[in-house]
C-alpha cells in the first residue's frame, strides 16, 4: 500500500473491524466495497479517523455481552473470509490488525525522515527525559 492508502486503512479500521462488526451480522464485499479515502489534506485523514472512531464507540456502547458474543462474518461472494464472535474480531481484527499497520506506518515515517512518535512510551526520537 501507499502511505495514503495505509494511513487511511488506519483511520478506517474502528468503523469496520468494531463499528460495522457490532451493528451488521456479516458484510460481504463483493456486495459493498469500502469507498476508497478520496482526500488529500492531513485534516481529511483525522476526520476520517474520528468519524470511525466515534461510531467505534457509539457501537461497543450500544452493544451488550449477548450481542458481542454473537457470529460476525466477512465474506468476499461465496468465500467466508472470517466467520468468527463478534468479540474475537475486535480483538483480532481491529486490534491486532491495527497495531500491525500502526507498525508499518512508523516505518514509512522512518524512511521519509519524520521523527516517530511514541506509542508505547517514549520513541528513540522524543528521547527519554530526566
Amino acid at each position: 500500500m501507499t502511505l495514503r492508502q495505509l494511513a487511511a486503512h488506519v483511520a478506517e479500521l474502528p468503523r469496520i473491524f468494531i463499528a460495522l462488526a457490532l451493528q451488521t451480522e456479516e458484510v460481504d464485499f463483493a456486495k459493498q466495497k469500502p469507498a476508497p479515502f478520496t482526500g488529500s489534506t492531513q485534516q481529511e485523514l483525522m476526520q476520517l479517523f474520528e468519524d470511525s472512531y466515534q461510531s467505534a464507540v457509539k457501537a461497543l456502547n450500544d452493544t451488550n455481552i449477548v450481542e458481542i458474543a454473537k457470529t460476525w462474518t466477512m465474506r468476499a461472494g461465496d468465500k467466508v473470509l472470517i466467520s468468527l464472535p463478534r468479540q474475537v474480531v475486535i480483538r483480532t481484527m481491529a486490534m491486532n490488525h491495527l497495531i500491525h499497520h500502526r507498525g508499518q506506518l512508523s516505518v514509512y515515517l522512518r524512511l521519509l525522515d519524520v521523527p516517530v512518535p511514541g506509542m508505547y512510551g517514549p520513541s528513540a526520537d522524543e528521547g527519554f527525559g530526566g
